[in-house]
């Protein structure tokens, strides 16, 4: 059964929710991290969403994204979060100040040389990077130039995108999808490839998820502003809530 608490987010006076005995665990494991190659919080004990900037692409697609997500993490859990959101270059050595990048766009992708080798250490030594396909369509240049380039990055026997499960951890981090992960609008409406993918893929590494790779928009499906969220019937952001309490706590 589940079982709710209300716990005070350290950045306001309002309370936040954790939801679920899992939370609670995930939470606690967050606020008490095990030593790691990459920290999985700042300084200043807070959670700060980077978006990766790579030298091909538009790697800026879905500005209004991280705010509204970052919204959501305050509004639903005790975690402390950097309000801003911040651009770090692939190749620099900064890429490993965060636990947690995202990656986005829906051009074509090249990696420079720096850019494949540096990603690929961060990987290794316990990053973690949420890829989401702009151009949501299986068969789109995104698509197509990425997974070329994140072959050439993980390379070893069993570093290979793999479709996850719906019964994976992901989808009960933080809040309960039993179906897998859900669907956006443009799915629904037939844009891109015109398929609902009922499925994420992922690369592992020692056990541990390091890529989550998504074909279906979710940083233009969140790329409202966060004051328009009380207008929806359901809040969607909520599985990205989901892809952060996973990130710091597997």
């Amino acid at each position: 059964m589940d079982r709710r608490k209300f716990v005070t987010h350290s950045l306001g006076a309002s309370a936040v929710l954790a939801t679920s005995s899992r939370a609670g665990v995930a939470l606690d494991k967050l606020n008490n991290p095990s030593p790691a190659p990459i920290n999985r919080l700042d300084k200043a004990g807070n959670f700060t969403f980077a978006r990766v900037r790579y030298a091909s692409g538009n790697w800026d697609a879905d500005p209004k994204m991280p705010s509204n997500l970052l919204n959501s993490l305050i509004e639903y859990t005790s975690i402390r979060v950097n309000p801003e959101e911040r651009i770090v270059d692939l190749d620099s050595p900064a890429l490993f100040d965060h636990p947690f990048v995202y990656l986005t766009g829906n051009k074509l992708v090249r990696f420079t040389e720096a850019e494949r080798a540096n990603l690929r250490r961060y990987l290794r030594n316990g990053g973690f990077m949420f890829v989401d396909d702009c151009n949501h369509d299986v068969d789109g240049t995104f698509a197509k130039t990425f997974e070329a380039e994140i072959r050439s990055v993980l390379d070893k026997p069993g570093e290979a995108l793999h479709r996850l499960p719906k019964g994976h951890q992901l989808y009960r981090a933080f809040f309960s999808f039993p179906d897998g992960p859900p669907a956006t609008s443009h799915e629904l409406n037939g844009w891109g490839d015109d398929n609902v993918h009922d499925y994420l893929r992922a690369i592992e590494v020692d056990g541990r998820v390091t890529v989550l790779y998504s074909n279906k928009d979710y940083g233009c499906e969140w790329n409202y502003d966060w004051t328009n969220k009380r207008f929806a019937a359901r809040d969607n952001t909520r599985f990205g809530v989901n892809i952060v309490v996973f990130a710091l706590t597997q």
